[in-house]
């Protein structure tokens, strides 16, 4: 599985921080993680939450990334703008318990973090308990066992209403303001991953639109 890690400019000071943590997670699972920044304070390519859901989603939808790990200061910004868009599935989580639940019980495809609400000594070991129960075992499997049935039912119905209630990530990204989607796509890695990765020929062309 391909990890992507997405971090908003009031957080960016803990870009490595976070992707250190997780590689060290999730690598030994047979997991890949791709750095898409900010990556650092200083980084010229700032992200607004906003702008992390917008590189979320375009990272799901097209097959870039097939898990997206991102967050601001209380996480709920990212998860708000995360679960805006199509094929984009997010949670809110602040400990082990609600990563292992997440997966289990919503079995989604992103998660946002408070990176600043409760971070402090300690916070990578709390980063990497996360990690652990959010990879540990196959997602999806329902929790309580008793409920995996009726869970994993509106799972599925989740998933359809989304097909309804949203349009296509091509048309999103025609449709958004432009200097806010370049902004999404301005990191110095962006070209480079993104191309490398996309499974999907119709984003590829709309990025590649917007991006040069």
């Amino acid at each position: 599985m391909k990890i992507a890690l997405i971090n908003e400019n009031s957080q960016a000071a803990k870009n490595e921080l976070v992707f250190e943590t997780l590689k060290k997670v999730v690598e030994p699972m047979g997991h890949t993680v791709v750095n898409y920044g900010m990556y650092g304070a200083d980084d010229p390519a700032s992200l607004t939450y906003v702008q992390n859901g917008i590189l979320a989603a375009t990272l799901l939808n097209s097959g870039a990334a097939d898990y997206v790990i991102t967050g601001c200061g209380t996480g709920e910004g990212a998860m708000l703008a995360c679960n805006s868009f199509p094929g984009v599935l997010c949670g809110h989580i602040v400990d082990p318990a609600d990563a292992f639940m997440f997966a289990q019980i919503n079995d989604g495809n992103c998660i946002a973090l408070p990176f600043a609400k409760g971070f402090g000594w300690g916070g990578e070991v709390t980063l990497q308990y996360i990690f652990e129960k959010l990879f540990s075992e196959k997602p999806g499997q329902g929790y309580p066992k008793e409920r995996v049935v009726p869970e994993q039912r509106n799972k599925k119905i989740l998933d359809e209403v989304k097909k309804v209630t949203h349009t296509d990530m091509v048309t999103i990204l025609k449709n958004l303001d432009q200097d806010l989607v370049k902004g999404a796509f301005a990191g110095a890695h962006f070209k480079e991953y993104f191309f490398a990765d996309c499974k999907c020929d119709k984003i590829a062309e709309a990025v590649h639109a917007i991006v040069g």
